[in-house]
């Protein structure tokens, strides 16, 4: 079996590190950068409103799926969340692993930059030290 090629997924940040880009992780990243937005909403939302009102108000012969069970619509609706929920989990997962990736390279980095900041205090010390010695000696 073929090793899948490391290359960044759409929907990541930039700085992220690659996400193994299998085509079903792709596809969970797609997903879960899309079904968390408000234009999905949006969607699932019209599509609840058109469904219900047209199967209470439309002509009784046009109605597909009766009032007040809608089961029909039930039955849509569950199988969506049913195959979003893994979906979700698992592009949140791929996108969690990259946070963790950028959060120990952040890490890394403030601790570089912690011991140069110890350092240049130890420099500034060492000067202040010199000037107040030069001060002591001119006056």
């Amino acid at each position: 079996m073929e090793k899948a090629k490391e290359k960044p997924v759409k929907g990541m940040p930039p700085e992220a590190p690659p996400v193994q880009a299998t085509p079903m992780n792709r596809l969970a990243v797609w997903i879960t950068t899309r079904v968390g937005t408000m234009a999905f909403f949006l969607v699932i939302f019209t599509w609840t409103v058109v469904w219900l009102f047209w199967n209470m108000f439309a002509p009784r012969e046009l109605r597909f799926d009766p009032f007040p069970g809608f089961v029909l619509w039930l039955f849509i609706s569950n199988m969506i969340q049913l195959f979003l929920m893994p979906l979700l989990m698992i592009g949140q997962n791929l996108l969690g692993h990259g946070a963790d990736e950028r959060a120990k390279r952040d890490y890394s980095i403030n601790l570089k930059a912690e011991k140069e900041i110890r350092e240049i205090k130890q420099q500034l010390a060492a000067i202040l030290a010199r000037l107040d010695e030069l001060k002591g000696a001119g006056s």
